[in-house]
């Protein structure tokens, strides 16, 4: 009874450090992700800024910087700094003018007042492209404290959007028809005007701190744009009408630029949920679980043809040869086994073939670690530029690996050439992509859109791959070609098969479109969500769904590959059955000739037990 009393206060007393611990324990967050708590107005004394982000247009392939459509900017302060991530996403954050101390209202603050002369040609420029992303429908991307400035409107069936950018203005058509945001106000109903979006209205959700002393954390930035023409514009009273412009407007024309700032506390929404009402104005998730059963389907199909391929097929050959009695039973060849000789036959191009399956090897590990960072949330859209980052420095770590599973590949299949094979994969791949985005970087300096790589970065990307890319490479591609190439498991002839006439389904291309539409069908749902953030500049963050269908991807493919290469092998044996058949009665039979010219009667038995008469033996050989 003791004993029992003891182990249960040591079990109590375990359980009560284990809670001291987790109790006194300090929360973790990720770098840059930690929370920023705000002051009451004087305590510190210093103003919050919000930051714009580049321009961008579902309508147009090309974002442009804040400064390029001359709006209000500030060129004293230091722009923040940006990962490798966000630069090669074309992000450009920079401070602007517009500032806000926590929980001070602000009404109709000016910011700046811009004017403009038609008559002079900078000034006509500035204005011409003004109405360009007007007529484009180019957005606005601000952020407050790491989080969108987002425009929150409603639209069918009583749903709420929220859009992580706002419009610069609207444009109504000369037949009076009023595209994008003009619809949204009765008032914008001038033919062939423009309206411009120079007053934003901005909501600052809080969320008071109950463990700290004082400050609070934002959890929502929502903000309306809207367009006033200010009765004097170097006093703006936010009245009056809309701010327009007449597409055939001359003279001078000014434009003052105004926002107002009130804040409201939240108790509901906590700040690791801040994003939740973003996202979830995107309902994509019914669209993703159809599918991801439109894969599974096509998964199951596949799995349930190859195991039908080997249950019924392959185990009734491999029963057959195990049941074989005599030598010359064992000696017969049939089925699929006629190729077994030539299946394991070096490639005409091994080189590229290896360079391919090292590059390929590459590229494959990086995507898995990558979504499985992803899938555990270190690479989230409140992170930055995360995803990109992660996925270039795996890239640059793991050419190790690509070197070394093509130098083994090359090295089975009879290479000798190791360092044209080394280079190759240094260089190939990584060499046709880097060119095609130095072109396209190209034409994006020429557009002058922010898209386009600074000097410097292209140059931080060459470092890293000729620096720490190429030296992994060749140390994998030692250890390679240091170790014994592949071993097969059957002797490949020496004197290689004829190949036959092949039929429709195994030519090329026809090949291509069989292993493509499979692999395909289970993807097209999450591709197109993928290349919708990209060109539609969503926010992507399924990241758990992606991940499921890419190892359903992963299945398909490797089922589909099973099942074309057992359709090239069948496809082998019913061409070849009498073409091998008599090419090895023929080569039989040159040597009987050869070696028993003495003998009476020329006949050799063949492993499909036929006899040849002696008269076919002169145009034979």
């Amino acid at each position: 009874e003791k004993r029992k009393m003891c182990s249960l206060h040591r079990a109590r007393g375990s359980v009560l450090v284990i809670f001291l611990l987790l109790h006194s324990a300090t929360s973790f967050y990720l770098p840059g992700l930690a929370p920023v708590s705000f002051c009451e107005p004087g305590q510190t004394g210093k103003e919050n800024e919000i930051f714009v982000n580049r321009l961008d247009s579902v309508e147009s392939v090309l974002p442009y910087e804040y400064t390029a459509f001359d709006f209000c900017a500030i060129d004293s302060e230091k722009r923040p700094s940006e990962n490798l991530g966000q630069v090669l996403f074309g992000e450009r954050i920079e401070p602007s003018p517009y500032k806000f101390e926590f929980k001070k209202k602000v009404d109709c603050k000016p910011v700046c007042t811009k004017s403009y002369n038609t008559n002079k040609p900078e000034d006509k420029a500035h204005l011409d492209f003004l109405k360009k992303g007007m007529l484009l429908n180019y957005q606005h991307h601000w952020i407050v404290d790491n989080m969108p400035v987002t425009w929150c409107y409603d639209v069918e069936d009583g749903q709420k959007f929220c859009n992580p950018g706002f419009p610069i203005g609207c444009y109504v058509t000369e037949a009076g028809r009023p595209k994008d945001a003009c619809v949204v106000n009765s008032d914008f109903k001038d033919k062939d005007t423009f309206y411009v979006f120079n007053h934003v209205d901005i909501t600052i959700h809080y969320h008071v701190v109950e463990n700290e002393a004082a400050g609070a954390r934002l959890v929502a930035a929502k903000m309306e744009p809207k367009s006033y023409k200010h009765t004097k514009v170097e006093a703006p009273d936010c009245a009056g009408g809309p701010m327009y412009l007449n597409n055939k407007f001359s003279g001078e024309l000014k434009i003052g630029y105004t926002y107002s700032v009130q804040f409201v506390e939240d108790t509901h929404i906590r700040w690791a949920s801040r994003w939740d009402y973003i996202l979830e104005s995107m309902p994509h998730t019914n669209i993703q679980w159809f599918s991801i059963m439109n894969s599974l389907v096509i998964v199951l199909f596949l799995s349930g043809m190859v195991a039908m391929i080997m249950l019924r097929t392959l185990h009734k050959d491999i029963a057959r040869y195990n049941q074989m009695d005599s030598v010359e039973d064992a000696q017969e060849e049939f089925g699929w086994k006629l190729v077994h000789g030539d299946v394991f036959r070096p490639p005409r191009k091994g080189m590229l073939l290896s360079v391919f399956l090292g590059s390929g090897t590459q590229i494959f590990i990086m995507m898995f670690v990558t979504l499985f960072f992803a899938c555990l949330g270190f690479l989230s859209p409140a992170n930055r530029g995360a995803l990109m980052t992660c996925a270039v420095v795996l890239w640059v770590l793991l050419g190790t690996p690509a070197g070394y599973v093509a130098a083994r590949f090359y090295k089975s299949f009879g290479g000798e050439k190791w360092k044209t094979n080394v280079l190759l994969t240094c260089f190939l791949c990584p060499g046709v992509v880097f060119a095609d985005f130095f072109v396209m970087n190209l034409i994006l300096w020429g557009e002058g859109s922010s898209a386009a790589m600074p000097f410097g970065t292209l140059v931080a990307i060459l470092a890293l791959w000729f620096c720490i890319s190429v030296p992994l490479t060749f140390i994998g591609a030692y250890f390679g070609f240091k170790k014994t190439g592949i071993e097969h498991p059957v002797r490949t002839n020496q004197i290689p098969r004829q190949i036959p006439e092949q039929s429709f389904y195994t030519r090329s291309l026809p090949g291509i479109v069989m292993g493509g539409i499979l692999p395909f069908g289970c993807i097209f749902i999450q591709l197109f969500f993928i290349l919708n953030s990209i060109w539609s500049h969503q926010m992507y963050y399924m990241f758990g769904f992606l991940f499921l269908v890419f190892i359903i991807l992963v299945i398909t493919c490797s089922e589909a590959t099973i099942l074309l290469c057992y359709f090239h092998l069948c496809a082998e044996v019913r061409h070849h059955t009498h073409t091998h058949t008599i090419l090895l009665c023929y080569f039989h039979l040159c040597a009987e000739v050869r070696h028993h010219t003495h003998t009476p009667s020329y006949s050799v038995r063949h492993h499909t037990h036929t006899h040849y008469p002696a008269l076919l033996l002169p145009p034979l050989c």
